[in-house]
């Protein structure tokens, strides 16, 4: 863990670093200002960042005295840099949930934590259901890929019981879509579902192992609130969501007409699975205290140079939340969140300076957004996609940063999205003269499109890429991809995500000028970004 005092020195790094990049032309990226920024969001002092507390806050003023110092316009609420997101928090009573099974061979109590995990909810302090069980395979309707598993199925007030994930023959990224925890709630509200419990799969469990689940309990969780002061995305008829591990889904299946292993065969030979009535009923119950409070997104502009083009946006966005420090945890408890994302950030920050500081300007206008409670459901970007803090449908595009991996000499790097939009055609250009390369998605069974802030703006319609590091080395012997699997079953969303990692500021710097770079190329374009002909998300989102 870090000490306070490296506060100190992340000023004077700052400071030093910043008069040694104003002596550049043309304006380089430089390390030493990410790892001062890095130093900073990533210390003890902030507690780990958690959304709406006391350590957010400090963060969100050091972005926006980062803006103030390189001249971005405020572009938050009232003339400021802040918009203020009202959020409702919830968190689970730990004693108080209850699943039991019933069928023709009794009644079984399953464990929590043990057999199952729950959340609070946003919407009531006490929730509850008692239903029979219906499953609906992966629980998804996808009228483009012809996939209907509500089809011939009643489920009006009965609990629905859905496997993790989709099937593996639905493209990566519209699967990511179907295949998400919102989607799948909306579409079993829509059918009248009681209640919802999710089974994983063998894919799925090796993925996000369900003892990964159980580290997470005393995290709360979070939406924003609309100006009716109601929690955005709730599903009222559908508080009640249970998550079983492989054991408990075994004993649920065995006393229904079901075989499990048999479906689990259909799911591995990607063909159709049974559904239908388990003969089985279950009954839910807990407890959860809720409570509101407000956090802030930072917003800040480099205006545009043509007089036309400046009122369109490209936003560049990096969520500054983390997990916060749970107290429950003995030992070292604070999720300092380093490379998840005082890296993203860290680069934001630096490519705003080099805008500010360069001599070549945008001809759009570009916002750079540190969002807030990515953690708890990309709710700062969704507030921010929602409600603009600039003309409605004035933005082009939106380029997220999300943990980059910079402990490395990478040489590729991932940008998810950039096959449903021109964006590819801009990031193919900006990677060209920095002899990189752009890679496909290596990790399609992990749903990643859904999953980090640029989502929120393709829901708006907006085309958008998640860039990252890739999995290549410049550096004879230097494994990337070992690097990745090593930080995400090792480092990813644990204390040790610190500045105590052998972070690669070299490599940063270049990650932070091949943003600049795809800044440039998308803001200077003469047309702004459009989905390609005919894909899923143009057409689903686009306004």
């Amino acid at each position: 863990m870090l000490k306070h005092r490296s506060i100190l020195a992340a000023g004077l790094l700052a400071m030093a670093a910043g008069a040694h990049a104003q002596d550049a032309t043309p304006v380089r990226a430089d390390k030493n200002m990410i790892k001062a920024h890095l130093t900073f969001l990533a210390d003890d002092l902030l507690e780990g960042r958690e959304t709406g507390s006391r350590g957010y806050d400090i963060a969100a003023h050091y972005v926006t005295t980062q803006f103030l110092q390189y001249g971005l316009a405020p572009k938050g609420d009232q003339g400021g840099f802040l918009q203020q997101v009202p959020l409702r928090a919830t968190r689970l009573v730990q004693e108080s949930p209850l699943l039991e099974l019933s069928g023709k061979a009794g009644t079984e109590k399953l464990a929590y934590l043990d057999d199952y995990m729950t959340s609070g909810s946003l919407l009531e302090d006490k929730s509850a259901a008692a239903a029979p069980l219906v499953f609906v395979g992966y629980g998804i309707e996808a009228d483009r890929l012809q996939h209907h598993d509500y089809a011939g199925i009643d489920v009006k007030g009965k609990i629905v019981v859905v496997l993790s994930g989709k099937p593996r023959s639905f493209p990566t990224e519209e699967g990511a879509h179907f295949a998400s925890g919102e989607q799948k709630r909306e579409v079993a509200a829509r059918h009248g579902a009681a209640g919802m419990i999710t089974i994983p799969t063998p894919g799925s469990e090796k993925a996000v192992p369900f003892a990964k689940l159980k580290e997470y309990r005393y995290i709360p969780s979070m939406s924003w609130v609309d100006k009716r002061g109601v929690a955005a995305h709730q599903q009222p008829t559908l508080q009640n969501r249970y998550t079983l591990s492989m054991a408990a889904a075994r004993k649920l299946f065995a006393q229904s007409g079901m075989q499990l292993d048999s479906i689990y065969e259909q799911v591995a030979a990607d063909k159709p699975v049974p559904r239908g009535d388990l003969g089985v009923s279950a009954r839910m119950a807990s407890q959860s205290t809720r409570s509101d409070l407000k956090s802030s997104n930072v917003v800040g502009m480099i205006e545009g140079s043509d007089p036309k083009l400046k009122h369109e946006y490209v936003v560049f966005s990096a969520h500054l939340d983390h997990l916060g420090q749970v107290k429950e945890k003995s030992g070292d408890n604070i999720f300092n969140g380093a490379m998840d994302n005082a890296s993203g950030v860290a680069t934001l920050i630096e490519t705003a300076r080099l805008f500010s500081q360069g001599k070549v300007k945008p001809k759009r206008s570009i916002l750079f957004v540190a969002v807030t409670g990515e953690e708890k459901g990309l709710l700062g970007a969704d507030y921010f996609a929602s409600n603009p803090t600039v003309p409605a449908g004035a933005i082009v595009a939106n380029v997220n940063l999300d943990m980059p991996l910079l402990t490395f000499d990478f040489r590729n790097v991932m940008a998810f999205g950039a096959e449903h939009s021109s964006l590819k055609g801009n990031l193919t250009r900006a990677l060209k003269p920095m002899n990189l390369e752009l890679i496909p998605d290596p990790w399609p069974e992990q749903g990643l499109f859904t999953r980090s802030d640029h989502y929120m703006f393709v829901r708006q319609g907006i085309p958008s890429i998640f860039l990252a590091t890739g999995m290549a080395s410049f550096q004879k012997g230097e494994d990337g991809a070992k690097q990745w699997e090593h930080f995400l079953t090792t480092n990813y969303h644990q204390p040790t995500d610190d500045l105590q990692l052998p972070f690669n500021f070299d490599a940063a710097a270049r990650f932070a000028q091949l943003n600049y770079n795809i800044a440039l190329e998308i803001a200077n374009a003469a047309e702004k970004p459009t989905w390609n002909k005919g894909d899923f998300f143009g057409d689903t989102f686009r306004k």
